[in-house]
């Protein structure tokens, strides 16, 4: 372990001392001067010991100095490397379009981004404020650019923010090109390698023409009139870029009672209300929900900085009620299917979801005659599969993880479409005397009912990491024999060629299917450091069967607590 050590703490000095010899500002130097110092060795290693790389979001980093942190040297580094290889892959005019959250340094980085496209002769257009990623997707594609770039860290803490790279059909970058740009950026050894020379005349603002034109098809979607509806919404952008479209598109599909959460409104890159700013965190939620229950509202949204999740609470008969996002996006694609008219698609209809996300939506596929397809881990390949099934209709879909599409002129998950629609679902639900909770039981009471539950363990840096790997090859080399009490009855390992012509790629996945068709999947964070083990669990929908199977779930979490933490 010190001989690894040591040869980290060599890699990194070689690398600060490099950096250091870059022309940095007074302060860099400073900073970095500092991590060389003895007592900050392991504080050097982490910052300096690799180059960020492109995970499921992209780039997605520690705000900090150091070739391992995101700052305005490795955005420069990844967009020249980016540069290079659309130099290289595409002929003729390039683009790219630009946009950014509310998270530390984003607008810099976002400018930053903007003058080393310029530099490389590519012409960019930027947001000249705030913008949800999902906006970024459309505009891509609206602008007809080579590829786009959204500065965002997503639902991370504020310690952290990101690069997401995107290609010119909208959605994020999948391999080849992830691992070619990747490679390009290796390839850029020193600071002199990157084109600073901006040119302002390749770099122009856009705004109000894209903002006007993805609320537009956003309103298209639409299935249900819902001009005299009195659902009273509370609305919350977790300090993100929410605040910007959410409102415009509950108005557009009609709704007019709609309330935010005025101390949560403003952007704020230290997201002070909430200790962590993703809608998955309930505590995110607690402002919003003591709003809806003294307004007495219908119901609860609120969105992570970047807008492609969304988390929901219901208020019914004096109960509050959150909704996950497997019954999310099981309502999102049953209300989608139950409206769908197959005759004037043109096309065979089809819905996605991740390996991670609800049976509940393949049941309610087959159901409707509607294929359902299962993809990896990561929005991105769903919107690779759009592009692979031109021949076929993309309606809807989801990931557990808060993120749902409709429609396909997005490519990626969409908290401003979700808001929209969700809320016509509960309007339409509304009109018949019930809410979303009373169709997830009619929905239950057809196809059984689905329980789901995420289980994750924090294991910050290097060393977290291989313990990370560590727990992944136990599974991988000696899957237990049983979950939930049920005998396992296959593993499939996705870093492995698998039997499914929709995965295409490997991944460090491990999945536990049992004879009763339980599943446990693990598999490590591509945004955070963390493991991730995902429960899935069905059966009649009774009170007694619903506690036996939360129950069996609860037991399982047990076991892991026991043997990893």
């Amino acid at each position: 372990m010190q001989s690894e050590k040591n040869d980290l703490l060599k890699i990194s000095k070689f690398e600060a001392n490099k950096w250091l010899s870059n022309g940095l500002k007074k302060h860099e130097e400073k900073e970095i001067n500092n991590l060389l110092l003895e007592e900050n060795e392991d504080n050097l290693i982490e910052s300096f010991h690799k180059k960020l790389e492109f995970g499921t979001g992209g780039m997605r980093g520690l705000i900090g100095i150091g070739s391992n942190r995101i700052n305005s040297y490795t955005i420069s580094l990844a967009t020249q490397g980016l540069c290079n290889y659309l130099n290289k892959c595409i002929d003729g005019n390039k683009s790219a379009v630009i946009a950014f959250d509310s998270r530390r340094f984003s607008k810099d980085f976002g400018n930053q981004t903007a003058k080393i496209f310029s530099a490389n002769n590519i012409k960019s257009y930027i947001f000249s404020d705030l913008r949800p990623t999902p906006e970024l997707s459309f505009a891509v594609r609206e602008l007809k650019c080579s590829c786009g770039i959204v500065i965002t860290a997503s639902h991370n803490p504020k310690e952290y923010n990101g690069y997401k790279v995107y290609w010119n059909d909208g959605g994020q970058i999948t391999a080849p090109h992830d691992k070619n740009i990747i490679s390009e950026v290796e390839k850029i050894t020193d600071f002199n390698q990157i084109n600073f020379n901006f040119n302002s005349d390749l770099i122009k603002e856009i705004d109000s023409e894209i903002d006007k034109k993805y609320i537009e098809k956003i309103q298209s979607l639409s299935l249900y009139n819902n001009s005299k509806s009195n659902l009273k919404i509370i609305f919350s952008s977790l300090h993100g870029t929410g605040i910007t479209q959410i409102p415009n598109a509950l108005m557009a599909f009609g709704f007019k009672n709609i309330s935010s959460v005025k101390s949560q409104e403003l952007p704020d890159p230290e997201f002070s209300t909430v200790d962590s700013p993703n809608p998955e965190d309930l505590d995110a939620l607690d402002l919003g929900i003591k709003k809806l229950k003294k307004e007495k509202g219908d119901i609860l949204l609120a969105t992570d900085p970047d807008s492609d999740r969304v988390g929901v609470a219901l208020y019914d008969n004096e109960k509050v009620k959150i909704l996950n996002g497997n019954q999310l996006a099981s309502l999102i694609v049953y209300y989608s299917l139950i409206n769908l008219n197959k005759n004037n698609l043109g096309k065979t209809p089809y819905v996605a979801k991740t390996i991670v996300t609800t049976r509940l939506i393949d049941e309610i596929a087959k159901d409707y005659g509607v294929k359902s397809y299962s993809t990896l881990t990561g929005f991105k390949y769903i919107a690779e599969l759009i592009k692979n099934k031109k021949s076929e209709k993309f309606i809807a879909g989801g990931e557990e993880s808060y993120g749902y599409l409709v429609d396909d002129f997005v490519r990626d998950k969409d908290a401003i479409i979700s808001c929209a629609y969700i809320c016509e679902i509960a309007n339409w639900a509304k009109d018949k005397g019930k809410s979303l909770n009373d169709i997830l039981e009619e929905i239950y009471n057809t196809y059984g009912f689905f329980k789901e539950k995420l289980y994750t363990i924090k294991m910050e840096g290097i060393r977290g990491n291989n313990k990370i790997n560590e727990i992944i090859e136990k599974y991988r080399s000696t899957p237990p024999p049983t979950i939930f009490g049920d005998k396992v009855k296959e593993v499939i390992d996705y870093n492995k060629t698998v039997k499914n012509p929709i995965i295409n790629v490997k991944s460090n996945v491990i999945q536990l299917i049992s004879e009763n068709n339980y599943s446990i999947t693990l598999r490590p964070s591509g945004t955070e450091p963390k493991i991730k083990f995902y429960f899935s669990i069905s059966g009649e929908n009774s009170d007694d069967n619903k506690n036996r199977l939360s129950n069996l779930i609860e037991d399982e979490i047990l076991k892991i607590k026991n043997n990893y933490e």
